[in-house]
């Protein structure tokens, strides 16, 4: 039986991410296109995915959402760092990289900040990406993010330091460019 889809695209399906998943998440999160582009430094095993899962996932603070392009996995997207009283979140995601280029990343990100904006009524999102992601930065101007700022030297990956791109979308903004 299929995994129930949230958020639907003409290409892609947002779901709910499962138990069934963390393989998937695992080998790709340790994949070095990968780990780097999201800041991460030390590799994760079964167990830490699995805390992952428990902790993060299965967490009512951030919705966490697997992107499936005809039934395969092609990587995540999730609100995290939500905070209600402010109506804001920041975006995070990552396509596994026999599926970038696609499209794929594009077309979630602007179905989970309608999600966003429409359902969560969130004012703000926010998104973080390394000055040596240009794909990621195009992914995110494409949607309507801005570049707000820059982080010097904030990460320490591949033996030196990065800086990171601070992005943001308003929501008036966002339905402006809708509209």
């Amino acid at each position: 039986m299929p995994n129930p889809v949230f958020l639907s695209g003409d290409r892609i399906d947002l779901r709910p991410i499962e138990e069934g998943d963390l393989e998937f998440l695992q080998r790709h999160v340790n994949d070095p296109r990968i780990w780097r582009a999201i800041g991460r430094s030390k590799p994760l095993n079964r167990v830490q995915e699995r805390a992952f899962f428990d902790d993060v996932v299965c967490d009512d603070e951030s919705i966490q959402l697997l992107i499936v392009a005809e039934s395969t996995p092609v990587g995540t997207i999730g609100l995290h760092s939500i905070d209600w009283p402010s109506s804001r979140a920041e975006l995070g995601y990552w396509i596994a990289p026999d599926h970038q280029q696609c499209g794929y990343g594009s077309e979630a990100a602007a179905r989970i900040v309608a999600y966003a904006f429409d359902q969560l009524g969130l004012h703000r999102i926010a998104a973080r990406v390394f000055a040596f992601n240009d794909p990621s930065r195009r992914l995110l101007e494409s949607v309507g993010f801005v570049q707000e700022g820059v982080h010097r030297d904030v990460e320490f990956i591949d033996g030196e330091y990065q800086d990171a791109y601070w992005y943001g979308l308003l929501e008036d903004e966002w339905r402006s460019e809708t509209a």
